[in-house]
């Protein structure tokens, strides 16, 4: 069994925005969802009230520069726009999502505060013996915001050029190769262990503060793996300080055309898909999670913020509160079998 007691709290690089506003989106009604009447705009809650008729926050429990941090800003500026209303993103890094997601479990549920997870946030039950707050009960769905291209890197001085090369490395060396990840419970996390899984190979987990760590660990040699991002992968890719062997999607990434998929690499068993989105307070009221879901989908079928989010890697991919929370309990199921059949316990 792995025990973990200490935990860094994380660290990272700012992200800079576009600020230009996008046309409004055409109305929908399909998936379940509230006919979009524009994203933005205010509606009224009942008694004369208006929602939102105060600032917003989205809480993101990891640091800034990562994944999770981008789109909660990118999604934040626009229902800024929008609403009239600021909508300030909170990082509260800390314990493997832990203290950013407890702040948003005791928050208020009258849809001021919204929490931006990952896959991580299905697993972190399976991770932790005791937890200050259910990750299932104490949330609702507001809607999956993204899933996200992961590239599975090595350093370019690693003796394996192909991924059918790196695995025969790592049975040959049981325990002997180290793979990165932004942090306890993160997306790479979760890849990295599925990987081990699937590949039946024994590499050791090496959680960093954030991205950054991570991937100068991963570049310069320190560790050997590292499911990194497409946002922040490419550049090193391109530039040669890092090697691709893999993406963790079912096609090719347009961003990495020469980059062939876990299935064609020759690990075809790989179904990991890292995706991103928000929840509310558990309580919140049903009308109000209809209007964050309403708006948070307008805005994510914005052109601009298409191209942005597409261009990093990240392919907006929205559904409704219901699915998402059904999505969170499927995932909780899958992944908390492979955290207990991996035996990684954070005490």
């Amino acid at each position: 069994m792995i025990s973990i007691s200490r935990l860094s709290k994380t660290a990272g690089l700012a992200v800079l925005l576009p600020a230009a506003i996008a046309a409004a989106q055409a109305p929908s009604t399909s998936s379940g969802q509230a006919p979009a009447t524009g994203s933005g705009q205010a509606i009224s809650t009942g008694a004369g009230q208006l929602f939102p008729n105060r600032p917003v926050r989205i809480i993101v429990p990891f640091s800034t520069g990562s994944v999770t941090d981008l789109l909660a800003r990118t999604v934040g500026e626009k229902l800024t726009e929008g609403w009239g209303q600021q909508v300030v993103v909170e990082n509260r890094p800390g314990a493997a999502s832990v203290v950013g997601t407890g702040i948003a479990a005791k928050a208020a549920p009258d849809g001021y505060t919204m929490l931006m997870v990952s896959n991580g946030h299905a697993a972190i039950g399976s991770l932790y013996s005791k937890l200050p707050y259910d990750p299932i009960k104490d949330f609702s769905g507001v809607t999956r915001v993204a899933t996200v291209t992961l590239v599975l890197i090595v350093p370019p001085t690693l003796p394996a050029v192909t991924l059918k090369e790196f695995i025969a490395l790592a049975k040959a060396k049981p325990g002997a190769l180290n793979y990165a990840s932004a942090g306890l419970g993160s997306t790479a996390h979760m890849a990295g262990e599925m990987f081990k899984s699937v590949a039946a190979v024994n590499i050791v987990h090496v959680p960093y503060k954030g991205l950054p760590e991570a991937l100068t660990d991963t570049i310069t040699g320190r560790v050997q793996m590292y499911f990194v991002g497409l946002l922040g992968g490419q550049a090193h890719i391109q530039a040669g300080r890092a090697r691709a062997l893999s993406v963790n999607t079912a096609r090719r990434s347009p961003a990495l055309p020469d980059v062939p998929t876990m299935a064609e690499a020759g690990l075809p068993g790989y179904d990991y898909e890292a995706w991103f989105g928000l929840l509310a307070p558990a309580q919140t009221p049903r009308g109000v999670i209809g209007t964050l879901n309403r708006d948070v989908v307008g805005v994510l079928k914005m052109p601009d913020v298409r191209a942005r989010l597409l261009g990093a890697g990240a392919d907006p991919n929205v559904n409704t509160p219901e699915q998402f929370d059904a999505l969170i309990r499927a995932e909780a199921s899958k992944l908390g079998k492979m955290v207990r059949d991996a035996g990684i316990r954070i005490e």
